[in-house]
């Protein structure tokens, strides 16, 4: 399997190493700064480099898949040509800007009848691996309710880069941080939405002192989008799902989680991060919440921590989906589902209203 990389940022060196991982060949990098896809085709040894995805799919017509690694407002446009031409495709997150968007990309991997795989690598965590076999195996029972939270004290990605400019990203914290609320949404089996509830802020945005510790420079764009949110949805049958997610917030520490309510146990899987980022005092757990005898008992899960979140895992499943006919860890489905709860997310902060889906 042959497959080239769209976009060589930081996420990209994730994809090339779940790939190869799982026995593809990256055969090629397009980026519109020729001299970076030349400095990440070195580093990984991948042997071709191009200026965009047309001169890519130009010059290798046997390519299989294209990973798509860009800012969010090209990934529905570049993931449509690349299905268009008859590639699978693996997108980074978010799936896209807004629900318009990703139907676009829907409808376009259901006409050309391929794979299209979004880094959702929360899923493939392993504190959420062994939650899924609990889950699956009816230890939980009915999940009723579940709240996914994504909360940072300062964590702005830069000022006027192109994570600040809602043309550019579609959004803040509530599109950047969706990670727990698509990993509670399978948690729960993908219920369908049945009303939105929500209220963005924007407060800290421009202060440097709530600036991320990522070394994200900053440019002379705009700073149009929230710095936290806070939402309920609750779904057709009866659910319902509590979203915190905030760039800078005051909080005691960055916090990244799911936790729920079964029937039968309630159960939380957490990554706690340090002062910067994934330092020696982050910490990643999965709690199991049930009773025995007649006791309450918290059951903690030992697994083993992955410092890289499901990134690798997850592009290591992209393509045993194609070459083994292994279950796809996330669906353009799902996807769409997901966009249609953040747009109304939006529209309820706007309107001050509750946002009611047919």
């Amino acid at each position: 399997m042959q497959i080239g990389i769209v976009g060589a940022g930081g996420m990209a060196a994730y994809h090339v190493k779940g790939f190869i991982a799982a026995g593809a060949d990256v055969v090629a990098v397009a980026d519109s700064d020729e001299g970076r896809a030349r400095r990440f085709a070195d580093q990984y040894g991948i042997p071709h480099t191009y200026p965009s995805l047309q001169a890519m799919l130009d010059q290798m017509p046997l390519l299989d898949a294209v990973s798509i690694v860009t800012p969010n407002k090209f990934h529905a446009p570049l993931t449509i040509q690349a299905l268009e031409a008859g590639k699978h495709v693996y997108c980074e997150k978010p799936p896209a800007r807004n629900a318009k968007e990703m139907l676009l990309m829907y409808e376009a991997a259901q006409k050309a009848n391929k794979h299209l795989m979004f880094g959702f690598n929360n899923r493939c965590r392993p504190e959420s691996q062994v939650m899924y076999r609990y889950i699956e195996n009816g230890d939980v029972g009915r999940i009723n309710s579940a709240q996914a939270t994504w909360i940072r004290r300062a964590g702005i990605p830069g000022f006027g880069g192109w994570f600040t400019d809602k043309d550019l990203s579609g959004g803040g914290p509530v599109i950047d941080l969706l990670h727990m609320i698509d990993l509670a949404l399978s948690f729960m089996g993908y219920p369908e939405p049945k009303s939105v509830l929500g209220v963005t802020f924007d407060d800290f945005m421009g202060n440097p002192a709530f600036k991320g510790p990522w070394g994200i420079a900053d440019g002379n764009g705009k700073t149009n989008v929230e710095t936290a949110c806070h939402a309920m949805v609750t779904f057709k049958d009866g659910q319902s799902l509590m979203i915190r997610n905030s760039w800078a917030e005051m909080n005691e520490r960055e916090v990244v989680s799911v936790t729920f309510q079964g029937s039968k146990a309630g159960g939380k899987v957490e990554r706690l991060f340090g002062i910067d980022g994934m330092d020696e005092t982050s910490c990643d757990t999965a709690m199991l919440f049930t009773e025995e005898y007649g006791r309450q008992v918290n059951r903690k899960i030992l697994v083993q921590k992955d410092e890289t979140m499901g990134r690798v895992a997850n592009a290591v499943n992209f393509v045993q989906s194609i070459t083994e006919g292994k279950k796809p860890m996330n669906t353009p489905a799902e996807a769409l589902i997901l966009m249609r709860i953040t747009d109304a997310i939006y529209m309820s902060s706007e309107t001050g209203e509750c946002v009611q889906f047919e």
